[in-house]
């Protein structure tokens, strides 16, 4: 492992009188360090999928641009989880921005050089390396969470985090749209026009990931902080032992992931649930283009309500698991997904010409799936000891990407170029019902009953 990237070492314990006003302070400043450096990500994870009907106009079909699509998920499916087991032994600080910096470069390249845009092989490789640094955002804000947030505040506190996904997601279409719009003018005639999808939020995102490195603190012990645990009297079991000892990849991987049924549950809920998820998000673009008359503007202020309405979706996700279910994660994954399979059947069988009904079910969509999304990463934290937490959120990551998202963009792009939109549909709907289907399986765990050190 790089020596940048070695975790933060223990310093001498702050004096007594000091360790509120820091802890309180650290808190707040590691988890706005967090959330905008992961919000950022998603600036420079999608906008291919805006790319896409520009890309079209040149001659590309759907099957190819859903194959060059689907080359982010699958190097960030196994990076997640393979960043995952480097994160659980690695710095955040550093690990982190470092990514972000890395995807931002490879963006830019994909903007400002048309060679990388020049066949769907290129496009692939481009999209494939970007993916690979996408997949070091999630494990190292996995391992400030728990390191920073015990148990009993971190179901509130990670669906507060989740809810990155949105705002990055979201200000990622106008972003994307402001760019082309200034690119087009400052470049002039020698580009296609679209480059400044990949460029403006390129930008974005190495900037914040400067911010993000200001911010963020590995441990409290590396600032001379107690454990979290200690700090605010809440163990995750009752011998009080916080596990803060650093595990060897293989302790990581072979006593505290691979051997837990319930992680391996909730990673394959998670294909079904990123199935759906991308499946309509991604397409929507190209599907509202073609089959319902939307034009680029208004395609990205769909996908810009789509984003933004999964952030109140999430934080009352979090709320019901915490309040109502009394920390079982798996009824509300029911609930909502059960909510989502009829949203989906609205915005499938809603004919062109109604496009408030579009818009409105798109808004259901993403109101309600973000949820899910935020509950199995929870239960990943929640199911394993805080060092192996990175792991366990990128074995989820792994089916959910590779199993879900794939299929989102490779298969479901040539099976609506073989067989329609309504066969893409109905993939969508028979995953919202497996998804359902095996969140009904663990209705009645709690992660922290299941933990053992």
């Amino acid at each position: 492992m790089l020596k940048l990237f070695k975790p933060a070492l223990p310093v001498e314990r702050l004096p007594e009188g000091k360790i509120d006003s820091e802890y309180k302070k650290l808190r707040l400043q590691v988890f706005i360090g967090i959330f905008i450096g992961y919000a950022a990500y998603y600036l420079i994870r999608k906008n291919f999928s805006m790319a896409m009907p520009y890309l079209k106009e040149e001659g590309y079909t759907t099957g190819e641009l859903g194959l060059a699509l689907s080359a982010i998920s699958i190097s960030y499916g196994i990076s997640k989880f393979v960043m995952g087991t480097v994160s659980d032994r690695s710095n955040a600080r550093y690990f982190l921005p470092v990514g972000l910096i890395l995807a931002g470069i490879v963006s830019l390249l994909m903007g400002l050089v048309p060679f990388f845009t020049s066949s769907v092989t290129i496009m692939f490789i481009m999209l494939f390396i970007n993916g690979w640094f996408q997949g070091m955002g999630w494990p190292p804000s996995g391992r400030v969470l728990v390191h920073w947030f015990s148990v009993s505040e971190r179901g509130g506190k990670t669906a507060i985090w989740n809810v990155a996904h949105n705002v990055g997601g979201g200000l990622m279409a106008p972003l994307a749209i402001a760019g082309v719009s200034i690119f087009a003018t400052l470049m002039g005639s020698s580009y296609a026009g679209y480059e400044g999808i990949f460029i403006l939020p390129a930008l974005v995102a190495i900037l914040i990931a400067i911010i993000s490195f200001i911010l963020i603190r590995d441990t409290p012990q590396s600032v001379g902080l107690p454990p979290i645990e200690e700090y605010r009297n809440d163990f995750p079991n009752k011998m009080k032992k916080t596990f803060e000892t650093e595990l060897t990849t293989k302790e990581i991987l072979f006593k505290y992931v691979l051997n837990n049924k319930w992680v391996w549950a909730i990673a394959i809920a998670n294909i079904f649930v990123y199935f759906v998820r991308y499946g309509v998000l991604d397409w929507a673009p190209t599907y509202l283009s073609e089959e319902k008359g939307f034009n680029m503007d208004e395609s990205s202020t769909a996908y810009f309500l789509y984003e933004w309405a999964g952030i109140p979706g999430t934080l009352l996700c979090g709320y019901i698991s915490d309040k109502v279910f009394k920390g079982r994660r798996g009824p509300a994954g029911v609930v909502f997904m059960l909510g989502v399979l009829i949203a989906v059947l609205v915005y499938w069988f809603n004919p062109a010409g109604n496009p408030m009904i579009d818009i409105i079910s798109l808004i259901a969509i993403g109101f309600l799936i973000y949820g899910p999304v935020m509950l199995i990463g929870l239960q990943a934290l929640d199911l394993v000891p805080k060092k192996a937490a990175g792991t366990a959120a990128g074995l989820t990551g792994l089916f959910g990407y590779l199993g879900g998202s794939v299929a989102a963009n490779a298969i479901m792009g040539y099976v609506v170029d073989f067989s329609g939109w309504n066969a893409g549909f109905t993939l969508i709907t028979i995953s919202c019902v497996l998804a359902v289907v095996v969140f009904a399986c663990t209705w009645n765990v709690r992660g922290q009953e299941v933990v053992k050190g």
